[in-house]
């Protein structure tokens, strides 16, 4: 790998999130899209436009599913070739960071306490946070300032176990 290549691959892989650097650059993918390069007979020039074509698809540039294509057409290889080196690359290099992608966003919480309905309430409500709310007491009177109507209204708020009377204090006339 020559050096203005490995400049670029630090360079676009320190533009991604720190989760996503930090699992990229400990995967070895370097090596390994090199041995890969020399199982197949590619050489040094080949080996790194290989390398090349393997970042794009780690930072997002190229979708996964052209990889066989670019490698064909940027590598210089056969079809039946680029298959074989994109099925081994797959195996060896995306899977694996994908699931340890996956399994870091399962560690860190970010999907607890979700569950579908909760999901399906938030995008229907056109991402409205209060469809997460359930009212612990239901119709009680609370005056809408300015209202013409005021404290005759019923609405249904949120209110915490022993804040009742708190609540009531200030609503009353």
């Amino acid at each position: 790998m020559t050096e203005k290549l490995k400049l670029i691959i630090k360079r676009e892989i320190a533009r991604l999130s720190k989760e996503n650097q930090t699992v990229i650059n400990a995967s070895g993918w370097e090596q390994i899209v090199e041995e890969i390069g020399k199982k197949y007979l590619l050489s040094e020039v080949e080996i790194n436009d290989l390398q090349v074509q393997t970042l794009l698809v780690l930072i997002g540039l190229t979708d996964p599913e052209y990889y066989a294509q670019s490698i064909e057409n940027e590598v210089g290889t056969s079809k039946n070739e680029a298959n074989k080196i994109t099925e081994e690359v797959i195996q060896k290099i995306f899977t694996p960071i994908n699931d340890i992608l996956i399994e870091n966003i399962k560690k860190s919480g970010k999907t607890k306490n979700s569950n579908p309905e909760q999901t399906l309430s938030f995008i229907l409500s056109g991402g409205n946070y209060s469809s997460f709310m359930t009212p612990i007491l239901e119709g009680v009177e609370v005056p809408a300032p300015d209202a013409p109507n005021m404290g005759k209204e019923k609405t249904n708020i949120p209110i915490k176990p022993g804040k009742m009377d708190d609540i009531k204090s200030k609503f009353t006339i």
